[in-house]
C-alpha cells in the first residue's frame, strides 16, 4: 500500500508539472516514476521502516500555511528590493530550535528558506543559522510563529 501511495501521489505531481499528455512524455513519466518507486523500496529495506506520506490533515494545514508566507514574505522582498538600497540590511542570526521536535527541524528549515528573502543557511542540534535581506524577517524568526505553527501542526513536541 504505501509504494501505491507514492506512485500515485508521484504520477499526478509530474503530471501536474509536465502538462503534456502525448504517448512519448507519458512514456518518459511512468519510467521516472517507476526508477523514483525502485529506490524507494530499496531505501525502505535499508532502513527497516518504510517513510509515511503526508496524507493527514497536518499537510492540509501546512500547505495553505506555508503558501501565505511565501507570498507575504515575496511582497516584502519585492518592496525592499524596488525601495531604496539603504532599506536592505543583510542579517545572520542563528535561531534556537530546541523546541522543535528533531523530526520536525529539517521541514522548519526548509520552511525558513522557502520564504523569501530568508535562507536557512545550517542545522545543527538546537539551532539553525539563517541569513535574511532584512533584520525584521530574522526578528520575526526569534518571535517564534513559525516554530509555533510548525510545532503545532506537526506535533510531538517534547
Amino acid at each position: 500500500m504505501h509504494i501505491v501511495k507514492w506512485a500515485v501521489v508521484l504520477s499526478i505531481f509530474w503530471l501536474l508539472l509536465s502538462g503534456f499528455i502525448e504517448p512519448l512524455l507519458l512514456s518518459f513519466g511512468v519510467i521516472s516514476v517507476v526508477i523514483v518507486l525502485f529506490i524507494l523500496k530499496r531505501m525502505d529495506r535499508a532502513e527497516n521502516e518504510p517513510g509515511q506520506i503526508g496524507t493527514s490533515i497536518r499537510l492540509i494545514r501546512y500547505t495553505p500555511w506555508l503558501i501565505g508566507q511565501v507570498f507575504s514574505s515575496a511582497i516584502h522582498v519585492t518592496k525592499l528590493i524596488w525601495g531604496s538600497p539603504d532599506k536592505v540590511s543583510p542579517a545572520i542570526a542563528k535561531i534556537n530550535v530546541k523546541d522543535v521536535p528533531a523530526s520536525s527541524r529539517v521541514l522548519y528549515a526548509n520552511s525558513i528558506t522557502l520564504t523569501p528573502g530568508t535562507l536557512s543557511v545550517d542545522l545543527d542540534e538546537n539551532e539553525v543559522t539563517v541569513h535574511a535581506l532584512h533584520r525584521s524577517s530574522i526578528e520575526e524568526l526569534q518571535e517564534g510563529q513559525m516554530e509555533k505553527k510548525i510545532t503545532g501542526i506537526w506535533g510531538e513536541n517534547k
